[in-house]
């Protein structure tokens, strides 16, 4: 068909639009709200997605994580550490190891919630006893002075590195506190280090960390010997693994290596978990992807809506125009002709539809990135806007279709004689 037989159909169908204003309105909204919200919605899912990868990569790089079962399944909260884990000084070293040459840093660590003193103040946070190791795992510097070295390990000091935010609670007037003294459990700890702002998120603030030697926290804090064995006990490893393709390899050989450690029968459970950075990266992942093509689904729902709506206007514009297809078909339109005009309408009315919801559903998406301060940043692409326009095409030419055919089945006899 020539161009200008399009163009004229489009004109036409612009035309018809024009002199039904209210009519055409009513069905451009339903078809606007619909792309809208599977713009906004798919928009912000992926925005989703992307906050959580980052939340994940200021973690670490790389990351693998040794916990006990107990701590894996929640039951640790409140627990002594002898009755919790499972992991002890012996595992860390059989580790290390089962895994040379793939993991650059393996870190053992012990993980406790209480309170610092200081001067009549009192901050409540994470004290974690661990090694040198746990920095630059972690990507993480100090902001002031340093962080743990082996010579405080070796000799047992009483050192302490504060996260921001206990440093801040503590000393709200002193911007750099080190060589402040602190106190756990009434024991006093000198200020070495206060770390650089790691940021936070839904996930908790990363900030609320305070930093000992690992042999202090095992031997003057807490009960963290193994009464069986009399092994120093942790409640964790952390292990960067050198390369991401290593990962895989490296749990096999620390599941392998902690069963053979711990004497566990082949059909008998681990009682260690072993956990990824992918793999927690994944799981928030599928859940954000579920989320996403949930609230997609309410805006193609809404579309469906839509395109009933204009099945209906279409239903309502044939019986209206039956005198003028009549006269059409008097002066040799064909049925082709006929339903191409009604399926252009149709076309039309959705496309202009599908523009204006992808320009709101931008602007409600980026709205709601604002509304979130932030935090989580609307991810527009291309593929979802050319999808939803399609979509909307694609709704306008299969609900116009049974209008359309039904005008050019008419008898243009019977037509010229309605009224």
């Amino acid at each position: 068909m020539r161009a200008g037989f399009w163009v004229e159909n489009i004109r036409q169908a612009l035309d018809t639009l024009a002199s039904n204003r209210l009519r055409a309105a009513l069905t451009l909204l339903g078809i606007l709200i619909g792309v809208a919200a599977v713009i906004a919605m798919v928009a912000i899912g992926r925005g989703v997605q992307h906050y959580i990868n980052t939340q994940f990569a200021a973690i670490g790089t790389n990351l693998v994580f040794v916990i006990p079962r107990a701590a894996a399944e929640g039951n640790a909260a409140g627990t002594a550490l002898r009755d919790i884990s499972s992991l002890t000084m012996r595992d860390v070293r059989a580790i290390e190891q089962a895994v040379r040459g793939r993991a650059v840093a393996v870190v053992p660590v012990i993980q406790r919630f209480g309170p610092i003193e200081s001067e009549g103040r009192e901050a409540v946070t994470v004290i974690l006893g661990t090694t040198p190791g746990y920095a630059s795992a972690r990507n993480w510097r100090p902001l002031y002075g340093i962080f743990l070295e082996e010579g405080h390990i070796l000799n047992r000091s009483r050192v302490i590195v504060l996260g921001l935010t206990p440093a801040r609670r503590l000393f709200p007037d002193v911007p750099n506190p080190i060589g402040r003294t602190v106190r756990i459990n009434g024991i006093p700890f000198r200020v070495i280090g206060v770390m650089s702002d790691k940021g936070g998120s839904a996930f908790g603030d990363y900030n609320d960390l305070a930093f000992i030697p690992l042999t202090v926290a095992q031997e003057m804090l807490y009960d963290a010997r193994d009464p069986r064995t009399g092994e120093l006990l942790v409640t964790g490893v952390m292990l960067q693994v050198a390369r991401a393709e290593y990962t895989d390899e490296v749990v096999r050989a620390i599941t392998e290596t902690l069963r053979a450690q711990h004497r566990i029968r082949f059909q008998d459970e681990d009682d260690f978990a072993v956990l990824t950075q992918f793999e927690l990266v994944s799981i928030f992942g599928q859940i954000s992807s579920v989320l996403t093509i949930f609230l997609g689904a309410l805006g193609a729902i809404s579309l469906l809506v839509g395109g009933i709506g204009i099945m209906n206007i279409m239903l309502v514009s044939v019986t209206e125009r039956t005198r003028e297809i009549g006269l059409r078909k008097a002066v040799g339109a064909r049925r082709r002709d006929i339903m191409i005009q009604f399926l252009t309408e149709a076309t039309v009315i959705t496309m202009l539809g599908g523009a204006m919801g992808t320009a709101a559903g931008m602007a409600l998406a980026s709205l709601i990135g604002l509304l979130s301060q932030g935090e989580v940043q609307a991810v527009i692409g291309m593929d979802t806007v050319i999808l939803a326009v399609g979509v909307s095409a694609a709704v306008g030419l299969f609900f116009g279709l049974y209008p359309a055919w039904r005008a050019a089945r008419l008898d243009p006899i019977v037509a010229l004689r309605y009224e």
